[in-house]
C-alpha cells in the first residue's frame, strides 16, 4: 500500500519505519526541515532500540522516504495516518490544533478517496472532528478510522511488529478491510484485531494507559505503607502478582510514573470525564498519588544528609523516565535533581542516553559524569531513578572507596539489601527494610 504518516515523532516514526518493514510505500512527513534532513542520513531524533536498522534498511530499500511536502504526500497516498503531537493544554485537555491543521491540509489535496487514520492519542470524539475538518475542505468521498497505538518507549518496535492486540475504530466495512490487510502481517500469531466504532477505540487508548498508572500508583501506595510498617513490598508484590485476577505486570515500586503519555493522557481523561459532569475520583487520586511520590528520594536523601545537603555532592544515576528511552519528559529523575538543587546541593548525574535531553532541561546547573563510578567520586549519597542494566552490577567496592558517605537510595530496588549492608552500605529502597551495616 502507499502510507503516508504525518509526523515524525515517536509515534510516527516507529509506526512509518516498521509498516515499510512488512513491504509497503511509506512516506514520512514533517515540518522541521532539519529533522528530515537528519532522517534522510538515518540520524534519528530519538533512542529507541531496533528503530535505527529499520530506517535505514527501508531507505536503502526504497520502501520509506521522509520529506516536508505534506500536500504531495496526501496526493500520493491511500492510507494517511495522522501521528502529530497532542499536548497537554494548561487545564489538562490535549491540543489538537496540530491534529486539526494537517486534516485541513487533506482535504485541501484529497484527489481520490482514502482512509485517514488517527493513530495519536486523541480524545473521544476527534475522529468526527477530522472528519468534519476535511470535509470542510473536499467534495471527494473519504473514511476515517482510529488506530490508537500501544506502544511502550524502550520495546516500541517489539510492540509494533508483535502486538497483544490491534485496536482499529472504523466508520466502514471499506476501512475495516483496508486495516485488516495491513495489519494482517503483524498478527500472524493469531493476536487479535479489534475492531470497534470511532468512540469505543479512542476511549480503549485511554482507559488502558489509566489503568496501568493505577496499578503504579496503588503499588507505590501499599510501598510507602510497607516503609511505615516494616514490610516488604517485594514478598507482598509477589504474593499478589501471582494471584490470576490480578497479575504481576506494572506493580513494580518506584519514584512515580512519567513520560510522555501517562501524565498527559490521565490529565486528558479526568479533563473529558469533568467536561461531562462524570468525576473520576480514582484517577484523581492516582495523579495526586503519582505527584506525591515523585517526593520520596528526595525525603529519604534529606533524612540520611540532614543539614548536610546543602553543599553535599549527591550523584544521581538515571534521568529518562525509564530504561532503554532518552525521554525526559515528565521523568521523577529531572524531579529530584530540582529538589536536590533548590536545597543547595551539588548534583552529578549520569544516564547512557539521555543526558542531551536531560541537558536542555537541567543546562550547566549540573555536572554531567560519563560513566556511573565519575558520578559518585566523592558523593555523600547515590540516588537511582532509572533502571537501566548497566546500573543492576556495578563494582560496589569502587563505589564505596569513591563516596565520602555510603549512602545509596534505590529507587528502583535493583539490589538486595542483605548484601548491601555486608558491603558496608546505608541502603534505603522502596517499601523494603532499610539495610545498614554492623558498626
Amino acid at each position: 500500500m502507499k502510507i503516508a504518516v504525518l509526523g515524525t515523532g515517536y509515534v510516527g516514526l516507529v509506526a512509518g519505519a516498521c509498516l515499510a518493514e512488512t513491504g509497503n510505500d511509506v512516506l514520512c512527513v514533517d515540518v522541521d526541515q532539519a529533522k528530515i534532513d537528519s532522517l534522510r542520513q538515518n540520524r534519528l531524533p530519538i533512542h529507541e532500540p531496533g528503530l535505527e536498522p529499520l530506517v535505514v534498511r527501508n531507505q536503502r530499500d526504497g520502501r520509506l522516504e521522509f520529506t516536508t511536502d505534506l500536500g504531495g504526500a496526501v496526493e500520493r497516498s491511500d492510507v494517511i495516518f495522522i501521528a502529530v503531537g497532542t499536548p497537554a493544554t494548561e487545564d489538562g485537555s490535549a491540543d489538537l490544533q496540530h491534529v486539526l491543521d494537517v486534516a485541513r491540509t487533506i482535504g485541501q489535496h484529497m484527489d481520490r478517496s482514502k482512509l485517514v487514520v488517527t493513530k495519536s492519542t486523541v480524545p473521544v470524539g476527534t475522529a468526527e472532528r477530522v472528519r468534519a475538518e476535511i470535509a470542510k475542505h473536499t467534495t471527494t468521498a473519504f473514511h476515517i478510522c482510529a488506530n490508537p497505538e500501544f506502544l511502550k518507549e524502550g520495546a516500541a518496535v517489539e510492540d509494533f511488529m508483535k502486538p497483544d492486540r490491534v485496536i482499529v475504530g472504523v466508520d466502514s466495512p471499506e476501512a475495516a478491510d483496508v486495516m485488516a490487510q495491513l495489519y494482517a502481517p503483524f498478527v500472524r500469531t493469531g493476536n487479535p484485531i479489534i475492531f470497534m466504532d470511532l468512540s469505543s477505540a479512542e476511549m480503549t487508548k485511554y482507559a488502558a494507559n489509566a489503568m496501568l498508572a493505577t496499578r503504579i500508583s496503588f503499588m507505590n501506595q501499599i510501598a510507602l505503607l510497607c516503609d511505615a510498617v516494616g514490610a516488604d513490598v517485594t514478598l507482598v508484590r509477589k504474593g499478589i502478582g501471582t494471584d490470576r485476577r490480578i497479575g504481576p505486570a506494572f506493580l513494580f515500586p518506584g519514584p512515580g510514573y512519567g513520560g510522555s503519555c501517562f501524565p498527559k493522557d490521565l490529565k486528558a481523561l479526568i479533563r473529558t470525564a469533568e467536561d461531562r459532569n462524570v468525576p473520576l475520583h480514582i484517577l484523581q487520586a492516582v495523579e495526586a498519588a503519582n505527584e506525591r511520590q515523585k517526593r520520596v528520594l528526595f525525603e529519604k536523601l534529606a533524612r540520611r544528609l540532614g543539614d548536610g545537603v546543602r553543599g553535599a555532592t549527591v550523584a544521581v544515576w538515571g534521568l529518562a523516565f525509564k530504561a532503554e528511552t532518552d525521554d525526559v519528559r515528565e521523568s521523577p529523575a529531572l524531579v529530584l535533581v530540582e529538589q536536590l538543587l533548590a536545597a543547595g546541593a551539588r548534583v552529578r548525574v549520569h544516564d547512557p542516553a539521555a543526558l542531551a535531553s536531560a541537558r536542555r532541561h537541567l543546562k550547566d546547573r549540573v555536572a554531567y559524569a560519563k560513566s556511573v563510578y565519575d558520578a559518585v567520586d566523592g558523593a555523600a549519597a547515590l540516588a537511582i531513578v532509572t533502571e537501566w542494566l548497566e546500573y543492576r552490577n556495578p563494582d560496589f567496592e569502587r563505589i564505596k572507596r569513591a563516596m565520602t558517605r555510603p549512602v545509596v537510595v534505590d529507587g528502583r530496588n535493583l539490589y538486595d539489601p542483605q548484601r548491601m549492608a555486608r558491603l558496608g552500605f546505608i541502603y534505603e529502597s522502596i517499601g523494603r527494610p532499610v539495610a545498614c551495616a554492623s558498626s
